[in-house]
């Protein structure tokens, strides 16, 4: 049981709810805080002065205002008009983080939300009913409005959920959960949208399965580096202590330990070889840059996960609504962008060393690495895809956060793209698993070539997981299947837990 309170959700329990279905509770104390701001929200609902949210309209239609006896009906209003989204459905594992960010934010106690409608989010989650949330309509200012909005209609009966066969009415879904449609107070229709949690929840996944990728990406690198004879004198240990990037210094460990008692590495000790392409040589130099990069982008999703992000907020020590801009995804987009430029950075480099592998001047190897090359065609076209996949990859490269639109008639006037920026970063980290798995593919086959030089007991052991999915490539045939076990092998973690010492 993973218990809620507003301050100390991990990324990692994130992930346990998002992926692994574990049951979500409030904390006592959560309870305490959720109760005291409901009580100023009903205090305030209950004055004839004008409290953004509760008894006014929204966004421009903030200087409108609604009669007591209209407030249940503004807060329904606001969920289906605002319920605009568009295209593919965000997975099941983001709407089950974007779900339990938000029920995380609400339980901080700033929301003004009823604990009963808190709980019947959870009880969503816990259930498995998972609203269809469209990925697409979300500027990040104001919050992610029309995902959460949809998400939000499924509580009140409306909406979609996901099912086997397609999208399956809410209120059916509820009832088939056995669960019953809330009725919304004042100002829950709004504490339910008002916040980033499905920027926040998409980023967060991917930030997970970064780090898994950026280790993956060390182990492709060491084993090219091998297959191609590299020296592994570029990441001794005094080069990178020379210039202190924590992530530089991680990933040169990693190559040095993977490559240690190599027989490849020890026969061309005396080769003569004065210096290695920079796709070899400045791996942890590259690779570094990375980490950083999602180092940074981790940082700033773990305090969002823990974050405030309502409009108005409540303060119920000094019986206070406050009006304010908590609900920008600035960070979130800077975050994302980040992310996804660093990932560019893994990419590119790996895509280089597959290219070196692919000619015999280059790799001292059969040209594609197919010992008959000409009637077979070996890993040209692989390399072809790896080269089309991170093209792809700078392209989306450009960040999200340069570009704002204004909206809400210029209420609006600044927006972050936050959710752009996710999406973005969601999409090149899936891309680049399957860059990182060509070179993998790639890489196993050169290191089969080179036999009876074997390889380090490290990468020995992970050519043994790889070959349990891939067989060594004999007679052409069609790479796409390996690719994408492979990839799954690198965004899961399987490639890291073959290796039988933990990577950094």
């Amino acid at each position: 049981m993973i218990h809620l309170d507003g301050t100390s959700l991990t990324l990692d329990a994130l992930s346990s709810i998002a992926l692994g279905h574990a049951p979500v509770a409030l904390s006592p104390d959560a309870v305490a805080r959720v109760q005291a701001s409901r009580a100023v929200v009903d205090r305030h609902a209950a004055l004839p002065h004008a409290v953004y949210g509760i008894n006014t309209g929204f966004g421009a239609l903030a200087e409108v205002p609604i009669p007591q006896d209209q407030l249940a009906a503004l807060q329904l209003n606001l969920l289906r008009s605002h319920a605009a989204g568009v295209g593919d459905p965000l997975t099941i594992p983001e709407t089950r983080a974007v779900m339990a960010l938000r029920a995380n934010v609400l339980a901080k106690g700033c929301s003004g939300i009823r604990l009963e409608t808190l709980e019947a989010l959870l009880a969503l989650l816990n259930a498995g009913v998972t609203p269809h949330v469209p990925s697409r309509g979300s500027v990040g200012a104001s919050g992610d409005l029309a995902p959460l909005a949809h998400l939000a209609l499924v509580l009140v009966g409306e909406g979609a959920c996901r099912a086997a066969g397609g999208p399956e009415p809410g209120r059916a879904a509820l009832s088939r959960a056995g669960l019953t449609p809330v009725t919304l107070a004042p100002k829950e229709g709004l504490a339910l949208i008002n916040g980033t949690q499905a920027s926040t929840g998409v980023l967060a996944l991917a930030v997970l399965s970064a780090a898994r990728l950026a280790r993956a990406a060390d182990i492709a690198a060491a084993l090219s580096i091998d297959a191609l004879r590299g020296s592994a004198h570029p990441f001794d240990a005094r080069i990178h202590a020379a210039r202190p990037v924590p992530g530089q210094a991680a990933s040169a460990q990693n190559l040095r330990r993977l490559l240690d008692g190599s027989a490849i590495n020890a026969s061309h000790a005396t080769c003569g070889k004065v210096q290695d392409a920079y796709a070899l040589r400045c791996a942890p130099q590259v690779h570094g840059s990375a980490r950083e990069a999602i180092g940074f982008a981790h940082r700033l999703a773990d305090i969002e996960a823990n974050s405030a992000t309502d409009n108005p907020m409540v303060f119920a020590d000094e019986d206070e609504i406050i009006s304010g801009g908590n609900f920008h995804g600035a960070s979130i987009a800077l975050a994302a962008d980040t992310l996804t430029i660093g990932l560019a950075q893994l990419a590119t480099i790996s895509e280089r060393r597959t290219d070196r592998m692919m000619t015999p001047h280059e790799s001292g190897l059969p040209a594609f690495l197919t010992r008959d090359s000409g009637l077979n065609s070996g890993f040209m076209m692989a390399h072809v895809t790896a080269a089309a996949l991170t093209a792809e990859i700078k392209t989306l490269a450009h960040p999200a956060a340069v570009d704002t639109i204004p909206t809400s008639a210029g209420r609006e006037d600044h927006v972050s793209m936050s959710m752009g920026a996710s999406l973005k970063a969601a999409r090149v980290l899936e891309l680049a698993a399957q860059v990182i798995a060509i070179e993998l593919m790639v890489a196993a086959q050169a290191i089969d070539l080179l036999a009876p030089l074997a390889t380090s007991p490290a990468l020995a052991a992970i050519h043994r997981a790889i070959r349990a999915e891939v067989p060594m490539l004999g007679d052409d045939r069609p790479p796409s299947p390996d690719i994408t076990i492979l990839a799954s092998m690198v965004i899961t973690g399987a490639l890291e837990r073959a290796c039988p010492m933990q990577l950094t």
